[in-house]
């Protein structure tokens, strides 16, 4: 048993040193395209932008998980998925493109393994301040190889959160409605443009905790992983199981969860 345990934790080991090395790799291919022409265009509205660096970005990624593991497939914002597979490496190679195309420095490669649907392993790199955040389930979360926690705050009223808003306009109006209502409640709270990063400040206790409507598995799997690893807690709209496929996501240092879940009243805010 001992030796199972060993060997398929060295597996783990293995492919977050690939995830690691693909998001190192788009990271440079962001730095290097900055100020340059990135031929931005659009997809479902003016505001949700994509550029020939996330393409680059995601091509570079596949390249590298298809190197590593070719039996392996993958989930990418830009290319989606093809096939089915028991090892599946979700992706969001440019977190932050509208940042990113407006020279605003906050934003990120995301990469997730889900291995029979349970997410194992996850890295986030913040391609600007060079900050790595790394996990792998059961064995703690890292920020540059040391360990990271949720803060131990306990009062909203001393607490500062992060959202964010969706491309749709509806979705912008009831969040809009909610952040209005939240934020007299609590100390502060900003939305900074990057899912995948919001959830790891949260993580290392640089925001208390988060909330998002209309996200994807490639904005949170990485940063949800790396959340619970640092002792945070993730949930639903009402605060049941938070699984990938929800559209609207609940993160904070733990101890908050239960008041923050009160307190956006998600279940009732939301059409």
């Amino acid at each position: 048993m001992a030796k199972s345990y060993s060997s398929a934790m060295k597996n783990l080991e293995k492919y977050l040193f690939t995830a690691i090395e693909a998001a190192k790799a788009a990271a440079q291919i962001q730095n290097y395209y900055i100020g340059k022409e990135l031929e931005i265009d659009t997809k479902s509205s003016e505001t949700d932008l994509v550029t020939k660096v996330d393409k680059l970005c995601e091509e570079k990624i596949r390249e590298i998980i298809s190197r590593d593991y070719p039996e392996h497939i993958v989930l990418g914002e830009e290319q989606g998925q093809t096939g089915e597979a028991s090892h599946r490496w979700i992706v969001d190679p440019l977190d932050g493109t509208l940042n990113y195309a407006h020279g605003f420095p906050f934003y990120c490669v995301s990469i997730a393994l889900e291995i029979d649907g349970d997410v194992k392993v996850a890295v986030v790199l913040d391609s600007t301040r060079n900050e790595l955040f790394t996990a792998i389930k059961g064995r703690g979360a890292f920020l540059d190889g040391a360990p990271i926690r949720t803060s131990s705050e306990i009062i909203l009223k001393k607490s500062m959160l992060a959202t964010g808003f969706a491309y749709a306009e509806d979705t912008i109006s009831e969040n809009l409605g909610i952040f209005a209502r939240v934020h007299h409640k609590v100390r502060s709270i900003r939305r900074p443009g990057a899912a995948a990063l919001d959830l790891c400040y949260v993580a290392c206790g640089r925001l208390d905790a988060f909330w998002e409507l209309k996200l994807d598995p490639w904005d949170v799997a990485a940063g949800v992983l790396i959340i619970e690893e640092a002792t945070g807690k993730v949930t639903n709209r009402s605060g049941g199981e938070y699984i990938l496929t929800d559209k609207v996501i609940i993160a904070s240092n733990g101890v908050l969860h239960e008041k923050l879940v009160d307190l956006l009243d998600l279940e009732n805010s939301l059409k």
